[in-house]
């Protein structure tokens, strides 16, 4: 099976209350074990890649794992440029193969961020790519990119309407009080926000900062309208905490699949049960 746009299982997702995983690819064995999970899962799925993973894998690589996975799996699988930064780097993506982009204008005022959404939203439905756009601004570690807590904005709903409305996205990343990377406090997620935003408008809402959130939270999140959430972080502490278990109880292993192999079914763990939590699971 081809890779597909986001279009073709996020409808579904906000009229059945279930939510997409967005998991971020970093290297193959993030790719496999998002896909191998997903295949026991019977789920769709979004291959997220951000531009600094990009850089590290390079864009024939990035686009041949993700189009091998859709090959071997048959489930409908997009690959989706996260944290987009211009309209030059979704082309470029598109160009390459990709299925789906996320422009990020959520640091310019109102007005400029939909300007430039609408160009990326009109190049990209030409070829039948999804678009993601983002309104507020989102805490955390992403990347390069840090927001503390004093920086991060909440999205105002008549906002995110009229966003929508201007822009035609294909789903909307709004602020809502998650972050990126791992919680260190409470997580207040503001659902009125949410079901103010998704009642008015056909697409569903994306969260942003998925790991960490506890499981009731992303339920009531799902229940409100989410229809895609992201996770990234804690597909890299598992890998890492992996890694590192063999390497503190063997001193002589040097072969990479020694330490990569559980590396890799750490992240299968983790990808099954967000799955399972997102109610994906058998909506391929």
């Amino acid at each position: 099976m081809p890779l597909v746009s986001m279009n073709e299982f996020l409808p579904k997702a906000k009229a059945n209350k279930f939510a997409v995983g967005q998991f971020n690819m970093n290297n193959l064995e993030f790719a496999q074990a998002i896909v191998d999970a997903a295949i026991e899962e019977q789920s769709p799925f979004i291959y997220g890649v951000s531009e600094g993973a990009l850089k590290y894998m390079g864009i024939e690589f990035t686009v041949a794992l993700a189009e091998a996975a859709a090959k071997k799996s048959g489930l409908p699988i997009a690959l989706h440029l996260d944290h987009g930064s211009s309209f030059e780097v979704a082309m470029k993506c598109i160009r390459a193969g990709f299925s789906s982009v996320m422009f990020d204008g959520s640091h310019y005022t109102l007005e400029e961020n939909i300007r430039l959404t609408k160009e990326v939203v009109r190049a990209a439905r030409e070829m039948g790519v999804s678009v993601e756009g983002e309104l507020g601004t989102i805490g955390g570690v992403e990347d390069d990119i840090s927001v503390d807590e004093e920086h991060a904005s909440l999205a105002k709903p008549e906002e995110a309407i009229r966003f929508y409305e201007e822009t035609g996205v294909d789903c909307l990343a709004i602020a809502v009080g998650t972050a990126h990377g791992m919680y260190k406090g409470e997580v207040k997620i503001r659902y009125d926000i949410i079901e103010e935003v998704t009642s008015k408008i056909p697409v569903p809402v994306v969260l942003h900062g998925g790991s960490g959130v506890p499981d009731e939270a992303i339920r009531k999140s799902i229940a409100a309208g989410v229809g895609k959430i992201n996770v990234n972080t804690e597909n890299q502490v598992a890998c890492t905490n992996a890694i590192r278990k063999v390497l503190s109880s063997n001193d002589t292993v040097y072969d990479p699949r020694k330490y990569l192999t559980p590396a890799r079914d750490a992240m299968v763990a983790v990808v099954r049960e967000k799955i399972r939590l997102f109610g994906s699971n058998n909506q391929a």
